[in-house]
């Protein structure tokens, strides 16, 4: 018995949901799958298998849905058709206490669902938020799931450099899936038609009164750090490149008070030119 079947017959307790959201292809800008949700999906799949469930805040029209209804074939056993809760939201909405109020009528306990959207905001803080409304306890940068038994699972959690970590999380829980784990399968035609999906009408979205009060503006990308390779040989350059960043001049501080702790980070975010530097004769610092 592989692993993902041992981790969907130990998960007959948990009732399991993935979130999905609308992505963009890189290239041509066409609307899919998001990559995350789907890898969420894909998870979720090896998980629950066909009692897996789908939950989209939204347009209707979405394009994307039928292709994550899609992705409900080849499970072992007698796999139906996908299902997908539909909870409609305008564009001025927020989506958290929508999908809070339905996974708490629902019933839910583990939530899988990407890190960050592929459109609309992207701030990636909706799992936190989500996760704080419903008091439960989130994992970031899930690569796999290990083991779910009782009310407890295991993950892998990617960390820089292609490292991984275990841990284990109590449910019920919210697992934000990472650009690492699985592939997603390949949606087919057939299980996407056959996809239901069933519009919630006895939850209603809330505007979203903080984003009314935003002020937009075109980002700026920040200049990158080049490491300069001083060296005619190749061998040594190819050495420099693929080396392991190793951290220099760092320093670790305890036992500071809050202003002083405050200062410290003040003082780097000015030597690393985040802040700007201090001007002569300003409060609390010596002139020059």
């Amino acid at each position: 018995m592989t692993q993902p079947e041992r981790s969907r017959n130990a998960a007959g307790e948990a009732r399991v949901v993935a979130l999905v959201s609308s992505g963009r292809h890189p290239v041509s800008g066409r609307a899919g799958r998001a990559r995350e949700d789907a890898r969420a999906v894909e998870m979720g799949l090896a998980l629950a298998g066909a009692s897996l469930h789908l939950a989209h805040a939204g347009d209707a029209e979405d394009a994307a849905l039928p292709e994550y209804l899609g992705m409900f074939h080849g499970l072992d056993g007698a796999g139906g058709p996908g299902e997908l809760s539909l909870l409609p939201m305008a564009a001025g909405d927020d989506a958290v206490p929508l999908l809070a109020t339905w996974l708490e009528a629902y019933g839910a306990n583990l939530v899988l669902t990407g890190q960050r959207a592929e459109c609309g905001e992207g701030s990636g803080l909706l799992p936190y938020l989500l996760a704080e409304r419903l008091g439960w306890a989130v994992a970031t940068g899930v690569a796999a799931i290990e083991h779910c038994e009782g009310d407890r699972i295991t993950v892998l959690q990617a960390l820089p450099q292609g490292q991984r970590r275990r841990l284990e999380v109590r449910l019920p829980c919210l697992l934000c899936v990472d650009g690492v784990a699985p592939m997603p399968r390949q949606s087919a035609f057939g299980p996407s038609r056959r996809g239901r999906v069933e519009a919630v009408t006895n939850v209603t979205a809330e505007p979203d009164t903080l984003q009314a009060a935003w002020q937009w503006q075109p980002a700026r990308a920040r200049p990158k750090r080049l490491k300069v390779v001083k060296s005619t040989n190749a061998r040594d350059r190819f050495k420099a490149a693929a080396a392991k960043s190793a951290a220099s001049g760092g320093q670790v501080l305890t036992d500071l008070s809050s202003d002083e702790a405050a200062q410290k980070l003040i003082d780097y975010l000015r030597a690393e030119k985040v802040l700007p530097a201090v001007q002569p004769g300003e409060e609390g610092q010596p002139s020059t």
